[in-house]
């Protein structure tokens, strides 16, 4: 009987032991929406350069959604090694219960965020609406598209650049900016969940005269769509929009793949990842790789979370939180609507 007991322990801590070195060897990677072809184009690159230097083979899976929904995903159960966010928000809420590191911005440079980006639109052909800036949006005869800020990182991105705007436009009087905002969100006739929802809805549905998202979108749209179909369009001022990274150490060091998360997250930072990032329409901060790709990208005058709105702590506080400036206005559209 105590041998039985014995060889069944054995038995089960072997397979136990298996079961973990196969895990360390795959990734689960929970990304925004709209990053699907990106992170196509940097997993087999990184399993190649990982082959290369550690001799191991690994597998990279993908799960994509509005980047708040994927945060609540994790929280409810949903095993992701690493996150690649478009919102500091969703990944300060991980770290709020504990799935990630207190100090996650510290763990990998600029503030852990390999690359950046920001809202600018997208206009059929021709853009036979005149959309030049931010102000042509709340116009009765424009219909907008873009995703549920509820939801989507993707669209709070857009509320805060189009707030960032009017405060500006308005010399921060409150009551303009807020009624710009409510215009805004009444022109818009469908709220979609995510980005990639909202691009199907204006490419394929044809619906809306123009998509607010991340101009990394609009020139994967261009290149898949062509650009005799589509125009970017950057307006004379956006947001900064960072692309935070984070391990989730609570699921990684179950799964044994701390190791790999971090080499992960690493590639993003190289040459090579750089290069990869750029090509799919992002800004980076590797400084050959942007002087190479400088010609892609229009200049525009950048302001940032930290300088409009006091930092990401007060924008949660003030604008994301229940009951908050964004609840207020967002729920105002939709009894007008």
């Amino acid at each position: 009987m105590k041998k039985t007991l014995l060889l069944s322990l054995a038995i089960a801590l072997s397979t136990a032991g298996g079961a973990q070195a196969q895990e360390a060897n795959k990734l689960l990677n929970a990304s925004y929406d709209i990053s699907r072809e990106l992170f196509a184009a940097i997993n087999p690159a990184f399993i190649a350069d990982y082959k290369e230097k550690t001799g191991r083979d690994v597998t990279i899976d993908q799960s994509h959604g509005g980047s708040s929904r994927q945060a609540r995903s994790i929280l409810e159960g949903l095993e992701a090694d690493v996150v690649t966010f478009n919102q500091v928000t969703d990944v300060d809420i991980l770290a709020g219960n504990g799935f990630v590191s207190a100090d996650w911005q510290q763990e990998f440079p600029n503030q852990a965020s390999p690359y950046y980006s920001l809202p600018a639109f997208l206009v059929r052909e021709g853009n036979p609406k005149n959309i030049k800036d931010w102000s042509d949006l709340v116009r009765d005869d424009v219909k907008v598209i873009f995703p549920n800020p509820k939801t989507s990182g993707n669209a709070r991105y857009t509320y805060l650049a189009a707030t960032a705007y009017a405060l500006e436009a308005f010399d921060g009087d409150q009551e303009k900016v807020s009624a710009f905002i409510s215009k805004l969100f009444d022109n818009v006739p469908v709220f979609d969940t995510g980005g990639r929802a909202a691009t199907t809805t204006f490419v394929e549905r044809q619906i809306g005269d123009v998509l607010i998202t991340f101009e990394a979108e609009t020139r994967g749209i261009e290149r898949e769509f062509g650009t005799d179909s589509f125009d970017t369009v950057v307006p004379s001022v956006s947001l900064l929009a960072e692309f935070p990274v984070a391990v989730v150490d609570r699921v990684a060091e179950r799964h044994g793949t701390a190791e790999l998360a971090k080499a992960y997250l690493d590639f993003l930072y190289t040459p090579a990842g750089q290069e990869i990032l750029a090509e799919n329409g992002n800004r980076v901060h590797d400084e050959a790789v942007a002087a190479k790709f400088a010609g892609e990208f229009p200049q525009v005058r950048l302001l940032t979370v930290d300088d409009v709105f006091g930092g990401w702590d007060k924008v949660q506080e003030v604008h994301f939180a229940s009951g908050g400036t964004l609840d207020q206005l967002y729920g105002l559209s939709l009894i007008h609507i």
